[in-house]
């Protein structure tokens, strides 16, 4: 089974996309797994924080993205 990404509203997208590049380029890696695997991705890749919240920190040379889920 495959899943889909939604985000909350166009800011949310668009400020993942004005993160510096090699940082989206390993959000998009870490999106795709995602997609495949659906909420069972656990660490190194995503986070549980609890109450259902998970976080991806994506990573590169210029520093940390944070998308929460």
């Amino acid at each position: 089974m495959t899943y889909s990404i939604e985000y909350f509203h166009v800011k949310v997208q668009a400020t993942v996309e004005a993160w510096p590049v090699d940082v989206v380029a390993d959000y998009a890696r870490i999106v795709e797994l995602l997609i495949e695997h659906g909420p069972n991705l656990r660490l190194p890749h995503s986070r549980a924080f609890g109450g259902g919240l998970f976080e991806l920190r994506p990573r590169g040379k210029s520093g940390i993205g944070r998308a929460f889920y």
